[in-house]
């Protein structure tokens, strides 16, 4: 099932910084204030639509006057920054010494995954394309704390640093953008839906086989809504929750379900990494932990462990509270080409070793069941 999106408003940021280095810039970020679209488009009159891509970021030069207290590193998309940016607002509500200017500082690192956008992530090869850099820098003291999307991080941290903190999560769901159709359903056969995503691909395939699939459809949300209007594809799928802390679900045409679109492990999910021998770093992630949402990373990753599932490996995982407060985890393997998708569930106690229980065990089922070769078909 997919549900339409109501239009909201946009959120600007500034970045203001200085170079450090090839992959470093210093910066303080700071809202520019909100400001509402000139024109609204229900999302679920698709036809005849033109995307709005209008999160910017702007460097400048800028003079530090004084050694910022918490050093933030990221990524420097718009949607990396703007969760940042969350982040060093739920620090400064914390604790109120952090609200001076200059108290928190961003650090803009490029990453392997930044500079190679010409391949298909799977072609690249290697963990932690869009992490490592950021990772290094934390361990040589360059920032004292990372800001990732947990997407992105592999189920091993490195030496010398601890993840003790996830931001509460947002939505989980894909959002399906498109010119001239409602849904998934209504494309023409034959359409091409770009996506980098192996998981998206065969999953896609597996319910719309007419379909075509785009799969080097890399860039950040903003050049990939361009390719879009300009006719690259004729539809794409992106992660609800990066469009929502962009503030631009004015372009979401419908928001495929839960049962239609298992969600990537620990997508929606931010988590905050700091040197494992920093306690006042520690503490302060402490603070902004939501344990919920640690929880239900946890049981994801443990089963994507099991699985040691790479950008190669079309691979799917979420783990919720019910109703009656226990956890309801879904999780699924599938043939890159769609034609085959094995699914499994577990339901247990909301509890942290219960959670990685289920995990481990829901990943053993799924290997046992997909035997050797699976992956390569």
């Amino acid at each position: 099932m997919e549900t339409a999106m109501p239009t909201v408003n946009q959120a600007h940021f500034r970045i203001t910084g200085r170079p450090l280095s090839s992959n470093f810039i210093a910066a303080s970020v700071s809202a520019l204030g909100i400001s509402s679209p000139s024109t609204s488009n229900s999302p679920s009159s698709s036809r005849g639509r033109s995307f709005v891509a209008r999160a910017s970021v702007a460097v400048e030069e800028k003079t530090e006057t004084k050694a910022a207290l918490i050093r933030i590193g990221t990524r420097g998309s718009p949607l990396a920054l703007a969760q940042a940016y969350e982040t060093r607002e739920k620090l400064i509500e914390s604790h109120p010494e952090l609200a001076e200017e200059g108290a928190i500082r961003i650090v803009i690192i490029k990453t392997t995954g930044d500079k190679i956008l010409s391949q298909p992530l799977a072609d690249i090869g290697g963990k932690g394309l869009f992490t490592k850099e950021i990772d290094e820098a934390l361990i040589n003291g360059d920032i004292d704390i990372a800001v990732h999307s947990m997407k992105d991080v592999p189920t091993y941290l490195p030496e010398q640093t601890i993840l003790p903190c996830n931001l509460p999560r947002e939505d989980v769901r894909d959002a399906f953008i498109c010119l001239s159709a409602s849904s998934l359903a209504q494309l023409p056969e034959g359409s091409i839906v770009g996506t980098a995503s192996l998981r998206r691909k065969s999953q896609l395939l597996n319910r719309y086989p007419s379909l075509k699939v785009l799969e080097n459809f890399r860039g950040n949300v903003q050049t990939r809504l361009r390719k879009l209007h300009e006719g690259v594809v004729q539809a794409t799928l992106l992660a609800l929750a990066g469009l929502k802390r962009l503030n631009m679900t004015e372009n979401v045409t419908s928001v495929l379900s839960i049962d239609d679109m298992l969600p990537a492990v620990a997508q929606g999910a931010i988590g905050i990494a700091c040197r494992s021998d920093d306690e006042k770093m520690a503490i302060y992630l402490a603070s902004l932990n939501h344990e919920e949402t640690r929880l239900a990373v946890a049981c994801e990753r443990a089963f994507l462990e099991k699985l040691e599932g790479s950008c190669r490996t079309p691979i799917a995982g979420y783990a919720r509270r019910d109703e009656d407060g226990n956890c309801i985890f879904k999780a699924l393997v599938a043939s890159p080409d769609g034609t085959q998708v094995l699914e499994t569930s577990r339901r247990g106690p909301y509890a942290f070793d219960d959670m990685i229980k289920m995990g481990v065990d829901a990943g053993e089922e799924l290997l046992l069941r997909a035997g050797p070769g699976f992956f390569n078909r």
